[in-house]
């Protein structure tokens, strides 16, 4: 399937997809390991490109919005990985069929969600703060306060 009929050329992660389909299934082995994305790599492209956040620096803190309709605390995540990597990760669960009904159409997105910030230099990793409410994620990492300048250091001259 050629994506650049439909306009999705630009995307990464269609530009993965496309590299995988392209790729036959009489390929040799070397062939297929060579530059080929991992499975792990294209679930976790998937879950990024659907989340979509908004990150504010402000002076004294840096502020990550993400949309979460419908997700309760416990469907939601917030780590730091590698002291510096925000990763805010979940799961959407489809609800359960009640007898009788059946979907008609279903757009709204179930499954796994993630995104991954690497944070600045400045972060306060230490002082990270989450909260959900009316389906708006707000994650804030205050920052550090800058150092202080360092003060030239006097050495006293003595006489020989």
């Amino acid at each position: 399937m050629d994506f650049r009929i439909m306009g999705l050329d630009s995307s990464p992660l269609f530009s993965t997809l496309q590299h995988m389909m392209e790729m036959g299934a009489d390929d040799s082995a070397d062939n297929k390991s060579f530059n080929a994305p991992t499975r792990t790599y294209v679930r976790d492209a998937k879950a990024m490109a659907g989340t979509p956040a908004d990150v504010k620096e402000y002076p004294n803190s840096y502020v990550f919005i993400v949309d979460m309709p419908g997700l309760k605390s416990g469907d939601i995540k917030v780590q730091v990985e590698d002291d510096n990597v925000l990763l805010i990760s979940g799961e959407r669960k489809r609800e359960e069929e009640k007898e009788g009904a059946k979907y008609v159409r279903m757009e709204r997105r179930v499954g796994k969600f993630m995104r991954k910030f690497v944070l600045p230099e400045n972060a306060n990793v230490e002082a990270i703060s989450a909260v959900c409410q009316d389906g708006v994620l707000t994650v804030t990492v205050d920052k550090l306060p800058p150092p202080e300048p360092k003060k030239p250091k006097t050495i006293e001259v003595k006489i020989a």
